[in-house]
């Protein structure tokens, strides 16, 4: 019965990928109107480059570390979460997503685009598993606006194909991007003009993420302090595997909140594929021995999202297009604060569905 059910689940996603998005939609408009709002995006990609109309990089693997800056237009009157897709390469600002302006950076300018951005904590995103980069860019744009939290974006966007079919090819695309990821996030770390970076990381993305911490806290004896926080929302990992790697991070490690569903499709089946090995993003709180490790140590919290039913289809995105998370996220984590305050267990005031936390973490 479960794997009849995992394949319905598959089918599923397999049918909201056939109804997907339209591609070639990165093609600057020629008016701005003046009532729309703009997220102004440093995008870091191992893609490589396309010629394509409104494509800009494909899902391919680049040659070298590619920078671009990417502005990005917010219709006006939109409900928080949501995602107004263009409907034609010539997108309409006053009810779409559109591209702005895009320009490439050149690896050397880097510095001054933090520099010029005038704000002194970044935030860099790392996109999951069935992602183009335009999806990946109006995605970012979108969480940045909701979440209104004023630091510099960052997107770090690795050569995903965008389609169910290539999981395999996309988690080797992410095991061949974590040099490039580790080299932005110390670069921003190590710039003059940045006092705080902090990371979300969403499904196989995570993985990638705590990949490349991994590597620089081996390579440096430490991860750079100024990497205070990073946030895995659903992350496609093996729970094993993540034990192992927390340990190797060593005890001088950014603080980690990790957010999980019981109800994460996506995560069933990325299971399934794995082995039945669970994974983080889908651990059940109530269970041993999860309850126990999240209890025992420091520096994770574990925010349980099963009960917010306002999120995506495959309750796998619920960080982004649930209104009251993604808020929630720019009002706590990305302002320094705790996401749930102690003796907190139920965000009234902003969520009216409970919100399990456990703060603790995995055994160092």
């Amino acid at each position: 019965m479960r794997a009849r059910r995992l394949l319905m689940v598959v089918a599923a996603m397999a049918g909201l990928a056939a109804c997907g998005t339209r591609e070639g939609v990165m093609i600057p408009v020629a008016d701005l109107p003046p009532n729309v709002a703009t997220v102004d995006i440093l995008a870091a990609t191992t893609r490589a480059p396309s010629d394509a109309p409104g494509i800009v990089f494909s899902g391919e693997r680049g040659d070298s570390l590619s920078f671009a800056n990417v502005v990005v237009s917010i219709p006006p009157d939109r409900a928080p979460g949501s995602l107004q897709w263009p409907s034609s390469p010539q997108a309409n600002p006053n009810r779409e997503f559109a591209v702005a302006e895009i320009s490439p950076v050149p690896r050397s300018d880097v510095g001054h685009w933090l520099a010029r951005s005038g704000k002194r904590r970044v935030l860099v995103f790392v996109h999951g598993f069935n992602t183009r980069f335009d999806s990946s860019v109006f995605r970012f744009a979108q969480i940045v606006h909701d979440m209104d939290s004023g630091l510099a974006p960052v997107l770090f966007s690795w050569p995903s194909r965008g389609r169910i079919v290539d999981y395999v090819y996309d988690r080797e695309s992410a095991n061949f991007s974590r040099s490039d990821l580790a080299y932005v996030l110390t670069a921003a770390a190590r710039s003059p003009k940045v006092d705080e970076v902090i990371v979300i990381a969403h499904s196989m993305g995570a993985w990638l993420t705590v990949e490349a911490l991994r590597q620089m806290a081996l390579r440096d004896g430490r991860i750079p302090a100024k990497i205070s926080n990073v946030v895995l929302a659903s992350p496609d990992l093996d729970v094993d595997v993540f034990r192992r790697q927390v340990e190797e991070m060593g005890t001088q490690r950014p603080a980690i909140t990790i957010f999980v569903s019981r109800t994460d499709h996506a995560l069933s089946v990325s299971s399934l594929i794995s082995g039945g090995i669970t994974r983080v993003g889908a651990v059940d709180l109530a269970q041993e021995p999860y309850r126990t490790q999240l209890e025992g140590a420091e520096g994770i919290t574990v925010v349980d999202l099963t009960a917010v039913q306002n999120g995506d289809s495959l309750n796998h995105s619920k960080f982004a297009t649930s209104p009251e998370v993604v808020q929630l996220l720019g009002t706590r984590v990305m302002s320094g604060q705790n996401f749930v305050e102690p003796g907190e267990s139920v965000i009234g005031e902003v969520i009216t569905t409970p919100i399990r936390v456990v703060t603790g973490g995995l055994r160092n």
